[in-house]
């Protein structure tokens, strides 16, 4: 995706609102629109951005966990094993 060909000033929004959302079921290519030249919001497809914070979720977990081990909050997974084996 080219970003510079997404570009639109916010009057093209106004006027093209309709045609925007139809065109998301065949192009489903994030808007950055402008106002005053100035980059002011993203308009995008409502299935994109669930996968975005989707995604977001998950690197946020990702960096928990990183930041637990880094500072030595965790279990080996033998002891982990058998505490789960202990409570059935």
């Amino acid at each position: 995706m080219s970003l510079a060909t997404q570009i639109k000033p916010i009057s093209y929004l106004k006027s093209n609102a309709a045609d925007i959302v139809k065109d998301f079921a065949t192009n489903p290519e994030t808007i950055i629109i402008t106002q005053n030249g100035e980059a002011k919001m993203v308009v995008m497809d409502i299935h994109e951005y669930e996968r975005q914070q989707e995604t977001l979720a998950l690197l946020k977990l990702l960096a928990m966990s990183n930041n637990d081990f880094n500072n030595g909050n965790f279990q080996e997974a033998d002891e982990f094993f058998a505490e789960m084996k202990s409570a059935e």
